[in-house]
């Protein structure tokens, strides 16, 4: 389990973050009580595999135990895969070994966080090898499915690929609403600037007269929205290191490597975690 990678991106433990999460998913699921598992046996004790039936990177693996832990602390999970790892179709992932109940009540719940995350994993780590070898960095963005923004962001991680801000908090980004609407790059930098707020401030310019603009206001970071292929090279060459350039703007498998040997510094992507298909997983009872 890499909880490292979740550590890094709140302050909060990862073992409290991950446990507020799931209580949350439980209450939705549960409610007032699982009245299907009721008709089971109240002390039966029963196992279950977890195997997958495509390639994928699995992720989640911390969410999906806790949900049994919290449903029952004597419930056990055994791995045999961790998060971060290339798993293949057929591969047995872990064992559930708990009260019948508890492994029908939480399985809905678990496998939810199971396959999301390990299909965010997945995606990431497929644009994370498209880019292989170069210097540049793919970062996901704020398109994340709501309430599930620093468990997307974590898979992006165990996918290989990297985080930008994590919200509207921790990062300034000046986009074009906001240019319009201070009157200038020029302005919207300087206002920036002057909040002293202690994070990275980033502006987005459209054109190649946008980016002098902004190199002339003194920004470290510039997102160059849709630009061309050569309009990503001139701005590479006219930058000349002063500012890292993140390119950003319908990215996908087919063009992402070409624009990443352009000499950008980052690319953003916002199909990391919004075009996400859930990894086909399999929960079954296997006796006791």
């Amino acid at each position: 389990m890499t909880t490292l990678t979740l550590d890094l991106i709140t302050d909060l433990p990862a073992s409290a973050l991950i446990a507020a999460q799931v209580a949350t998913a439980l209450a939705e699921d549960v409610g007032t009580g699982d009245l299907t598992a009721a008709l089971l046996p109240a002390g039966q004790t029963l196992r279950a595999e977890l195997i997958t039936r495509e390639t994928a990177v699995l992720c989640g693996s911390a969410w999906f135990e806790t949900v049994f832990k919290q449903l029952d602390p004597t419930c056990c999970v055994s791995w045999t895969a961790h998060d971060g790892e290339r798993i293949a179709p057929g591969q047995r992932l872990c064992s559930v070994e708990g009260n019948s109940r508890t492994l029908l009540t939480g399985e809905r719940t678990a496998m939810n966080y199971l396959q999301l995350l390990s299909g965010t994993a997945t995606r990431a780590r497929h644009f994370a090898d498209a880019v292989a070898g170069l210097p540049v960095q793919v970062l996901d963005t704020r398109k994340t499915l709501p309430g599930l923004r620093l468990q997307q962001k974590y898979a992006v991680r165990c996918g290989g690929c990297h985080n930008h801000r994590i919200g509207l908090f921790d990062m300034i980004l000046i986009k074009e609403n906001h240019i319009l609407a201070a009157g200038s790059i020029h302005a919207a930098l300087a206002a920036a600037q002057a909040l002293k707020a202690g994070v990275a401030i980033e502006i987005e310019v459209e054109s190649l007269a946008e980016l002098d603009e902004a190199l002339a206001g003194g920004a470290q970071l510039i997102l160059l929205d849709n630009f061309s292929l050569a309009q990503l090279r001139e701005a590479v060459a006219l930058t000349s290191g002063r500012a890292q350039l993140e390119a950003s703007g319908n990215m996908n498998l087919t063009t992402l490597r070409a624009v990443a040997e352009t000499g950008v510094n980052r690319i953003s992507v916002g199909g990391l975690t919004k075009d996400v298909t859930a990894v086909d997983l399999s929960l079954r009872l296997v006796g006791a």
